[in-house]
Parts: C-alpha cells; structure tokens; sequence
C-alpha cells in the first residue's frame, strides 16, 4: 500500500515537469531554437510556419492525455487519503504500512500542488532547539528502572532539548532527582508533580489494572501540568524508543480541527469482547486505543473543559461496569465513543504492542518501520511474539548502554540542565561549582587524574530494589554501612545471614553489571527476603575506584539515628546488630544488665565512636567463632589474628588497628577508651551527623585513616566494646591495591594527597592539628 502511494505521489508531481521539460526540447529544431512567438515566426518561410503549427497541435494533444491522466491519479489518491475509519479496520495491513494518520490528505495535496517535489508528504519539521515536552507517570522502586531504560532510548536518539514532567510519589522522586542531578544531560530539563496529591482526583474510581491508583493519573494532566503547556507527548514506562522522539512531536501539526488526542488503535480484541466467554470490555470506538504514548493538546483539552468530561462519563460508564480493568484507558476510550472527532489515530508503528494476542505483527515489515515498542503486558519481555528476540535485544540494548555516553552536547542549543521537585536535590549551583573546580586543575600535573577524581560527578541510583524499614520507635537502630564492586558481590548473601538489621550499601557498577547484578539479587532466597537492604547504585566512570564516595553514598541514606562504619569483607559476629542497640542509649529493656554500661556511652548527646575489634582468617572456609570466648581460643591456635597482624609479622609495618589495644579487649568485660595514634582505621558506630570521608582519597590507601583523624579532630572518644568482633575474610586482592605497590607514581601521588590533608586539616583545626603532623613524621 505504501510503495503505491508513493508512486502515484511521484507520478503526480513528476508527470508536469517531464511535460514542461518535452515542450521545452520542443522548441529547438536540429540544434536551433523554435520560438513560438507569432511576431518571430513572420520571419520565417511558409515551410517552416507550417511545421510550427503542425508541431503545436500535436504538443497540445500530448498535453490534455497528461491533464487527464493526472487528474485521474489524484482521483485514485483522495480515495486511498479519504477512507474513513470502518475501512481501515477492514484492511489493517495496509492501513499500518502507510506513513501518515488519518486527517492528513489535505496538507498531502496542498503540497503537491505546490509542487515540492523534494519533500513529498514529508512531515513538519522541528525546530533545531524547540524543547520537546515529555510526560510519565511513575511510583515505586521497580518503576523508576523503568523510567531509566525509556529515558535511555529517548535521549540516544534526540537531537532536541528535552523537559520531562515526572507524575511521581515520594520515592520515585528521590530516587530520579538524585539519578538526573547526578546524570548531568545537556538540554535536559526534568520537573516533578506530586503523585500523592493527585490520589483524590482518581480514588474514588474502582481499578482492577496491576499499575493500581497511578495508572488513572493521566485522566488530570490538564489540570496537573502548567497552564502555560500548550502540547504534551504521554508514555507508559515500559516504553522503548526506536526513533527520535522529534518525529512523534512533529505529528502535532497533523491534527485538525477539534483533534486533542493522538492514540494508536489497540491491537487485541480486549474492546471487541470476543476474548472470552461473558468477556465485557467498557465501551469503545471498534477496537478502542491503547494509552501507552498518548499525545495530549492540553490547551484545547482545557477550553473543552476536560476534567468535567471524563468524570461524567467515568460516572455514568461505573454505574454498570463498577470498576475499570485498564486503568485510564477504559475511561479514555468511552469518552472517545461519546466523541469521535477528538482523535487523530496514529499509525500503529508509534505503538507496537507486545502483549499476548495482538496484532502487532501487522504494524512492521522490517526494521525502519519500528518506532515505539511498547511492552504492554504484566509479563514483559517473556511476551509471546513472532519477533520477541529482535524486539528483546533492541530494549536489553538499552537496558545495559552506559548512560555516561548520554551526556553528549546539542550543539547550538543551551547547554543548562536543571532539576526541580525537591529542595534536597537542588544542588544544581553546587554542581557547577565543582565543574568549575574541575576546569582549574593543571592538566599537567602528574597527579591530576588523583585530583579530578574529586570532582567527578558520578551517576547514582538510589534504592535499585525495593526498601522497606521503620527505625525502632526507642532510637536505638543502627545500620551497617558497606560499600562493594562487582567482585565482591559473593559477599552478600553471607553478611545478610550475620546481620539482621538494616543495611545501606553503595555498589560501584557499570550499567551492564547492575543488570547482572539485578538477576543475581533476584535470583537469591536470601536478599530477596530481606526488604530492609538499601542498594545504591554508582555507576562506573574515571580510571580510580571512588571508596571515599562510595561511604558517603550509603551513609547519606539510612534512617536510622546510628550506623556501623564497616567493608563488605568483614562478617560481623551472629547477635552483634542486638548487641549494638543494648550498648546504645536509651534501650535498657533488650538487657537489663547494668555492666552494658547504657548511661556512660549515650552516643545521642555526646561525640563518642564505638570501636568493634577486628580480626581476620587466613583460611576461606572458616568456622565462624559464637562467641568471645570460641573466638579467643581460636587466635591462641593460629585460625585467627588481630587484623593485619599477619602483613605486620611479613612486612614490619605497623598495624592500622593496634591502638585498639587487643590484649586489654581479651580480658575486658566493660567498654574502655583508647587514644588516637598515627595510621589509625578502627571500624566504628557512631552517630549518622558524623563528618563524611574525604574524596581526595581514592582506590588503595588512607581513605579510612583520615576519616578517623578527623573524628579525633573533632574530639570523638573512642570507646572498645569488650564483647563485640568482628572477622575478614580473605578474598583475591584488589585491582587498585596491585597498582598501589606496582605502580610508583600512585605511592607519590598518595603521600601528596596526605600532605595536603594534613595542611587543610592544621586550617579547619588550628594548633590541635599539628600532632597529626608530628605523629606522621615520627611513624
């Protein structure tokens, strides 16, 4: 249908210049010009006058066949333009090939009129810089991936500016204000609207449909977006596109009339109610549409007074149906029956429904025709289709691209990215200060890659799955802070079986490595039934491993009032989260004993850093010690040793933890205070207002001992807990620990960033500082 199309529009443009072109060669004759002028032709012989006339006539019968034939073929193509919308259902194949919707043979013939033969039925274009205004509803841990792969496929094909208006609750605007702050897209402008707000617009409207109250949310964009947007394009979150999203915008200019809505027709039989027996879909327009990518002419849609539309007949439609089974598109589509004339139908390419049954399969025949695949059904990418694999490897293509590349610049248009919704996340003037700082470093510098790492602006991904925790109403929680790589990711499951209290952890993945390890957490018993771990994604960029940012990270997101300062490699012993809350103030009740000391530490209104002793194991199948007595017996036969004692005995370095003062802990039944000393690492509780780590510190050495020396600047007591332990495990080492003692340039750069510390530690701090320096010269 569509190579017939375009041949009769060719023909109809083509047909007058070849005959403007014939009766051009007409006027020469043996190489000379033959004017047909009669004041030229009275200079030449009655011969040749006579040829003249016999010439014309014959031109002038050649060109009334032309006329004809021309007005024949536009005959033929208003019919194909002009058939209504009972003939495309009649005749799908050829209805879903063709380029254009419905609506559109005027703008089609004007322009062939017009004779533009190089733009044939072309649509209007874009402006290089007019924003693209984008609309999604989205609520919840596992919609915000969603959101991320969608907005992956838009921005990979963009070339204008883009503002995205994101209908969020709660957590999916933290998550997603953090994730567009962090992401830094040129041209990228995102603002969010309340989702809890909105609930009583649409509660009152019983749902069946899986997306719950949010999936009616699109019934108030009028009333939810700015007065002042005029065009709106709506999509699903399981949407993927395969196009520029500038050519969907460009359809706006299609619509006539009292046109508001553009839909594509739905592709399964769900409104003609044969899918089942007593099967009773609300009313449609024949096969109704799908409300997946809507296109929204909201200022129209206000001056009819949308809002009062949809409510009357959502009212009217529940008095027999009592719920809706597709959230808003049941109600959009009876408003549609009611109405006709507000629908420019898309052709179904904008749309291509992957769910159970359709008929999707008829909206392509080859790779160019595909330009928004919709995975529409609760089963997802398991759909079943003829094309499912080339359709599942297009959106896992996405899934794991790296969205650093996504940064790229639109040139000749603004460069400002901004995000709005949350006063926590407007940080937009802190993050071109750092750009700033950034642009100031020596490049020559032989340490600057050290340097620039500080001011990196890594994307991040707060809770990748889904969170669920309420701290203990006595203020006594603790979470346990980590922070892991990929290599680490077998460490998992065994500090959720040691730990059962919350957990934060920032994991330092590529894009293709959280999907790995997304199928790894889902695949495991373990994790899968512990809600009250919050996994914070950092996604990979520079050449060092960010520790520093990493904790900051995790610390940043706990609620609980206290957190456990510790390594993925590290198991805690069994009980030690319960021990904690009974040494923390305030929580008498978990053990009466008075020795627990519960008065003496009251961390809530003192700077005070419990230190948990560490030890560690040389062997990788370990019998993990119950207690502190097991655990004693087991370092006087060698199993285990104070940390780093080994590396100390080999090396003769001195040892990060001694001052924790491990023969006084053998014996120790009450918590006793330490001193700080030089190369100091303890792994502490403290409260969750305790001063961040340094970012200057990355990949191997002195991350956590300047964190602890700035603890002590701050005058925090250390404080030994006599009954508490923890163990390292021995794993391969790390890549950046291989290039601290391969490469020589990495220990310069590190001793330098140390001294720099020390000096802005002796300006923050003032003559208290200056041990640090002594106790550094003299180790």
């Amino acid at each position: 249908g569509r190579r017939k199309f375009l041949a009769a529009s060719l023909t109809l443009l083509c047909i007058p210049a070849i005959t403007w072109i014939y009766l051009f060669a007409g006027n020469f004759e043996d190489g000379k010009p033959v004017s047909l002028s009669p004041l030229e032709s009275q200079a030449h012989s009655p011969r040749y006058m006579a040829s003249s006339h016999r010439e014309r006539e014959s031109l002038e019968v050649r060109v009334r066949e032309v006329e004809e034939e021309n007005r024949s073929l536009r005959r033929q193509l208003n019919l194909a333009q002009g058939q209504g919308p009972s003939h495309r259902r009649a005749n799908h194949s050829k209805t879903y090939s063709m380029e254009e919707g419905t609506g559109d043979s005027e703008n089609l013939r004007a322009s062939i009129v017009a004779g533009n033969s190089s733009e044939c039925g072309q649509q209007p274009a874009v402006e290089k810089c007019e924003t693209i205004h984008v609309a999604i509803v989205c609520a919840g841990y596992n919609a915000s991936r969603d959101v991320v792969t969608l907005v992956k496929s838009v921005l990979f094909h963009r070339r204008n500016p883009l503002h995205f208006h994101l209908i969020a609750d709660s957590i999916a605007e933290q998550i997603l204000a953090m994730l567009f702050q962090t992401w830094m897209v040129p041209a990228v402008r995102v603002d969010f609207y309340n989702a809890d707000e909105l609930k009583s617009e649409v509660s009152w409207i019983p749902n069946k449909h899986y997306s719950g109250i949010y999936g009616l949310m699109k019934l108030v964009l009028t009333k939810t977006l700015p007065a002042n947007l005029e065009r709106v394009i709506v999509l699903d979150t399981d949407i993927t596109f395969a196009t520029d999203i500038a050519e969907l915008w460009a359809v706006f200019h299609k619509f006539k009339g009292q046109q508001v809505l553009g839909l594509v027709e739905n592709q399964s039989d769900w409104y003609l109610g044969n899918l089942w027996k007593n099967h009773r879909p609300w009313p449609a327009l024949g096969r109704g549409y799908n409300t997946g990518v809507i296109l929204l002419l909201l200022d129209k849609l206000r001056k009819m007074k949308w809002e009062q539309m949809w409510r009357l007949t959502a009212e009217r439609e529940l008095m027999g149906m009592l719920s809706t089974s597709l959230a808003d598109q049941d109600i959009f589509n009876a408003v549609i029956k009611q109405n006709p004339f507000l629908v420019y139908q898309l052709p179904c390419f904008w749309n291509v429904q992957l769910s159970d049954h359709t008929r999707s399969e008829q909206c392509y025949r080859d790779v160019s025709d595909l330009k928004v695949i919709h995975w529409n059904s609760p089963k997802k990418l398991r759909v079943k289709n003829k094309h499912v694999e080339f359709f599942r490897n297009l959106y896992l293509t996405f899934l794991e691209y790296d969205g650093n590349l996504l940064r790229r610049e639109l040139f000749g248009c603004p460069t400002v990215f901004s995000v709005t919704g949350t006063a926590e996340f407007e940080k937009t003037v802190v993050r071109l200060h750092f750009l700033k700082q950034l642009s100031e470093l020596d490049e020559d510098d032989l340490c600057y890659e050290f340097r620039r790492e500080r001011f990196t602006v890594h994307r991040t991904h707060l809770y990748f799955l889904h969170y669920e925790f309420e701290p203990a109403a006595d203020n006594t929680d603790v979470t346990l802070v980590a922070q892991l790589s990929m290599d680490r990711l077998q460490m998992l499951e065994a500090i959720c079986k040691h730990w059962e209290g919350p957990i934060s952890l920032a994991l330092y993945l590529s894009d293709a490595e959280a999907q790995q390890f997304l199928r790894y957490a889902q695949g495991s018993e373990v994790l899968m039934s512990r809600h009250n771990v919050g996994y914070h994604i950092v996604y990979k960029e520079g050449q060092f491993y960010p520790v520093n940012l990493l904790r900051n990270v995790a610390m940043k997101h706990i609620s609980t009032p206290y957190m456990f300062l510790s390594d993925i490699d590290f198991l805690p012993m069994y009980g030690l989260y319960e021990y904690l809350r009974a040494n923390l103030e305030g929580n008498k009740h978990v053990d009466p004993n008075p020795r627990k000391s519960v008065i003496q530490l009251d961390l809530a209104n003192t700077k005070k850093a419990m230190i948990v002793p560490a030890f560690e194991t040389l062997r990788y199948r370990l019998s993990f010690p119950k207690s502190k007595a097991e655990l004693l017996s087991m370092l006087d036969m060698g199993t285990l040793f104070t940390f780093r004692e080994y590396e100390r005995r080999k090396e003769q370095v001195v040892p990060g933890h001694a001052p924790t003062n491990f023969a006084k802990w053998r014996t120790a039944t009450m918590p006793y205070r330490v001193e700080w000393e030089a190369d100091f690492e303890p792994y502490v509780v403290v409260r969750r207002d305790c001063p961040e780590y340094d970012r200057r510190f990355v990949g191997f050495g002195w991350n956590k001992v300047a964190h602890i020396m700035e603890l002590d600047a701050q005058e925090y007591e250390f404080t030994v807990l006599p009954n508490a332990y923890m163990i390292h495990m021995p794993h391969a080492p790390s890549f950046d620990i291989t290039k601290f003692r391969s490469n020589k340039q990495y220990r310069i750069c590190l001793k330098t960033l140390k001294e720099e510390f020390q000096q802005d530690m002796s300006r923050r701090y003032g003559f208290a500082a200056l041990k640090y320096l002594t106790a550094e010269n003299n180790s």
